[in-house]
């Protein structure tokens, strides 16, 4: 099946994200970076605002797709632990750069938080009840951990061994207790 025009164009947006950050979404630098012209990308999308909205929906989709083939079904089939499992996992070893970037921009408004909402509310929804169960309390944590595992890499500037990287996420996603 050949991948559509509008696609090509989110894919494109993606790379130059991953690259340059999510300021560097320009229609000049998008339509560049996908082989059209500025009137090419305006076909497709009439302001900067609907790109970037269309960009943050693609983005969450492809992390949705992401964590179902981790878990190796859909987040409406899946336990608790598997979905938080397949967080971790994600979060930890495949997440891309652009995926984390426009995650925390869409952060700062409701309109482009959503999509990453939506993905959230289905693999790890927030820890409703934790203070009173045990378990519902230990895939909050660990779900707070895979996050902190990224959030270390951007602060911190150091991208850690991948075979730390898959031994942490492991780590995590079993919610196994150390001895």
């Amino acid at each position: 099946m050949r991948t559509s025009k509008r696609t090509q164009i989110l894919d494109a947006a993606a790379r130059l994200v991953q690259r340059e950050g999510v300021k560097s979404v320009t229609f000049d630098a998008v339509a560049a970076e996908a082989g059209l012209t500025k009137g090419g990308l305006l076909y497709h999308f009439a302001s900067r605002e609907e790109l970037v909205r269309a960009i943050h929906q693609h983005l969450a989709g492809r992390w949705e797709a992401g964590l179902v083939a981790a878990a190796g079904k859909p987040a409406a089939e899946a336990s608790p632990a598997e979905r938080l499992a397949a967080y971790a996992r994600v979060t930890a070893q495949s997440a891309t750069r652009a995926e984390l970037l426009f995650m925390v921009e869409g952060s700062t408004t409701p309109e482009h938080a959503a999509p990453w909402d939506a993905v959230m509310e289905r693999w790890a929804p927030p820890a409703a009840g934790a203070a009173s169960d045990p378990q519902a309390l230990d895939r909050f944590v660990a779900r707070l951990a895979a996050d902190g595992l990224w959030l270390y890499e951007s602060v911190t500037g150091q991208r850690l061994d991948a075979g730390l990287r898959r031994a942490v996420a492991e780590r995590i996603a079993s919610g196994r207790e150390t001895g």
